[in-house]
């Protein structure tokens, strides 16, 4: 026995034992040793007394001894594929208790194949190295099962094996092995195994090891290993959060952190942190250590694959919060070839600036260059709270960022003034447009058939359309502005708003649909078609649709929702209040599934599209039906003639889909458009789209009325009738 830096064994214990492959110190200073190979047992040696007595009798060599709290005695027997124990407290010698193994040699659950070093916890359950099995058996008390904690046929894979031999429980239930074969030693931690001892290869160089057999930790967590193949001891010391600078520096990175540098919510607690990152390249796998040297109270943190300052604990990898001596960091950690890792350095408190230095040291050169974090413009709210926008450009979207709060419209940037004007201007010509087509269908003329009463129902919802456009753009503009406006009125308005402005407009959409397809049906019956009947189910579909249309958007109210967010106060500025430095602000927002944004893509083009289908289609065979029974009934003129005459006659059927279409594209582009497009760079080309995509509800009168002259000649009837009722 050694004390602690003795280079003298300050005891030396005889006994009549021959070849012992293992021993085990209780706390007391007794010594159980293995004597099994010849003698066939087990003696404990007293500490108190300076006597041998043998505690237990075996057949073969203990390649592994341990006796648990409650004073029983483990001995595993690689040449019986077994593990046996026996209470001290026992009397009796013969009384050896199976603990693991059936006798026989296998990799089945309740088999092991040379069991080595064994462990047992305060809660008795047994872990064993199954050396052949190249794994780590855990054995729950009272089971004769194992289960694989370590090597082979883990699920999911731990660690890769090679002659485990020894193995150590420490008190928060972490396991540490000796890899043998591999000439290492291996600990778990909360981010799965890693090597901790040799590992840069067998050999005899003071951090290498050759065939380790045994080990132990000693109150300082220091490691000793019997390094057999070494002919030695070693002892490996627990590193302590000490940040001097290291031997066998690969490289030293000097930088600064200034007022340009970028900043961001440290571990979502400190706001306005400055900081740097850089990429990591390793050219071989293994141990590496980072100091700093500095004097800004430094913080240093390891990312796998990508940082995103956004979310600081996603990939994270490793911290340390400047608790070494004089305020330093120093990481730890393995790196493997051909993995991205980012170096992300920053301080403790908001808004410090200065110099730092990053030592490095490891197994082979390693070198660090800049790298910049992708922020997505996606992204609404402040860091560590946030939401990241889907597919469909929304007003909200578009505005956002070009409205400024607190600020009244004259003092808004001329984009939002402009846009306000014109909003007014569209409103007028809309609300004119329906005035004058309800004028034009409310005369019962024009409703002797069903065409009459959609184009009835066509003016009312383009009124509607375009009234809750103005809603729609003045309620953005207006709580953007005034951040105080209350909740209930925000939620109130994002839930509902645009599901109903789309609703009118989707409603415009079909009713104008509906017209095309009776003047289809008209031209299909001639002589036959029923006016009456066309009446009846032109109002059961003005009744129905909106329910119809409606069905489709209700997925709107249920994702659409409030997200609410605050700035983090200006911790810097003594003159405010958190009251003052603190922000709130909210945004409507819709928040998909997959499943879900597929099925609103597809009724967004459903409603979008399909109107434009069937009117076109009915254009078609009206012009083409049209024309066959003309060639019948006038055989003087070919059918191409007649076509041609039938085109001239109602080519305001074919141009009116058309134009409605092509007006209708901008906002399809928009609502297809991610959410994270940059819309500030290129305002009004999204705004020239929101509002292109609003003028078929305001031209309604002049899409459909003025170029028909039946319908003109009812405008002017009803004109004719107003005058005279208004005449004296």
């Amino acid at each position: 026995m050694w004390d602690e830096e003795s280079d003298n064994p300050t005891e030396i214990i005889y006994g009549n034992f021959t070849k012992p492959n293992s021993l085990f110190v209780t706390s007391n200073g007794d010594i159980y040793i293995d004597d099994g190979e010849k003698n066939g047992e087990v003696q404990r040696w007293s500490a108190e007394t300076n006597t041998f007595v043998t505690v237990m009798n075996v057949n073969s060599s203990c390649h592994g001894l341990f006796v648990d709290i409650n004073d029983t005695l483990y001995c595993s027997m690689p040449d019986y594929h077994q593990v046996v124990k026996k209470s001290l407290n026992d009397s009796v010698m013969a009384s050896n208790l199976i603990a693991a193994g059936t006798g026989i040699s296998g990799d089945r659950l309740d088999e092991l194949a040379e069991p080595s070093g064994i462990f047992v916890d305060v809660n008795f359950d047994l872990y064993v190295a199954d050396c052949f099995n190249h794994r780590v058996q855990l054995f729950q008390s009272g089971k004769s099962n194992g289960n694989t904690v370590a090597g082979r046929d883990t699920l999911p894979e731990t660690i890769e094996l090679n002659y485990p031999t020894a193995i150590i429980l420490d008190a928060e239930k972490y396991l540490f092995i000796i890899d043998q074969n591999n000439h290492r030693i291996v600990g778990s931690s909360l981010n799965g195994f890693r090597c901790l001892v040799g590992c840069y290869g067998v050999g005899s160089q003071s951090n290498q090891l050759s065939s380790p057999f045994s080990f132990t930790f000693d109150r300082y967590r220091n490691i000793f290993v019997t390094d057999t193949s070494n002919h030695r001891v070693q002892k490996f010391k627990h590193l302590k959060k000490s940040c001097g600078i290291p031997v066998n520096i690969q490289l030293k990175y000097s930088s600064q952190l200034t007022d340009d540098s970028p900043t961001y919510y440290r571990d979502c607690q400190v706001p306005q942190c400055h900081y740097e990152t850089s990429q990591i390249y390793v050219n071989t796998t293994g141990l590496y250590v980072l100091w700093s040297e500095n004097n800004i109270n430094a913080y240093g943190y390891i990312y796998q694959n990508n940082f995103n300052p956004l979310k600081p604990s996603e990939n994270l990898l490793l911290s340390h919060g400047g608790k070494c001596n004089n305020e330093q960091f120093k990481l730890i950690i393995d790196l493997e070839i051909n993995t991205r890792y980012i170096l992300v350095v920053t301080t403790q408190d908001p808004k410090i600036i200065g110099n730092f230095s990053v030592f490095i040291s490891g197994p082979n050169n390693i070198s660090l260059s800049p790298f910049s974090p992708e922020l997505s413009s996606c992204v609404i709210g402040d860091q560590c709270n946030f939401y990241i926008k889907g597919i469909g450009l929304t007003l909200d979207d578009i505005l956002r960022d070009e409205l400024k709060p607190n600020t009244v419209l004259n003092n808004q940037s001329f984009s939002i003034k402009l846009s306000a004007a014109l909003t007014i201007i569209m409103f007028v010509a809309g609300l004119i447009n329906s005035i004058l087509s309800f004028i034009t269908f409310q005369n019962k003329d024009s409703q002797q058939v069903g065409c009459g009463m959609y184009l009835l129902a066509s003016s009312i919802t383009s009124l509607l359309a375009i009234t809750m456009f103005i809603i729609k753009f003045w309620f953005v503009v207006l709580t953007h502005i005034n951040v105080s406006t209350s909740l209930s009125v925000l939620r109130g308005g994002c839930a509902s708003i645009e599901p109903i402005l789309k609703l009118f407009l989707y409603l415009d959409g079909w009713l104008n649909a509906c017209v095309a397809v009776e003047r289809a049906a008209l031209i299909l019956k001639g002589v036959k078609f029923d006016k009456k009947k066309s009446k009846s189910t032109a109002r059961r579909t003005i009744l129905i649709l909106p329910l119809c249309i409606l069905g489709t958007l209700i997925h709107e109210l249920a994702f659409r929702r409030l997200f609410e967010y605050e700035t983090a106060p200006d911790t810097t500025n003594t003159n405010k209040t958190n009251e003052d430095t603190i922000k709130r602000y909210v945004s409507c927002i819709t928040h998909y599934s997959p499943s879900v944004q597929d099925y609103n893509t597809a009724v967004l083009f459903f409603h979008l599209v399909g109107p434009f289908i069937v009117n076109l289609f009915s254009a078609l065979f009206i012009i083409f039906g049209g024309a066959r029974q003309r060639s019948m009934a006038r055989t003087n003129q070919s059918f191409k003639e007649h076509v041609q005459l039938q085109f001239r006659e109602h080519k305001q059927l074919i141009i009116s889909p058309i134009v409605l279409l092509i007006l209708s594209i901008p906002r399809l582009i928009i609502s297809l458009l991610p959410g994270c497009a940059k819309t500030s760079e290129n305002l009004w080309l999204y705004l020239g789209a929101y509002f292109i995509s609003f003028t078929p509800s305001m031209l309604i009168f002049l899409i459909f009325v003025f170029p028909s002259k039946s319908y003109m000649k009812a405008f002017k009837q009803s004109i004719i009738r107003t005058q005279r009722r208004t005449r004296p």
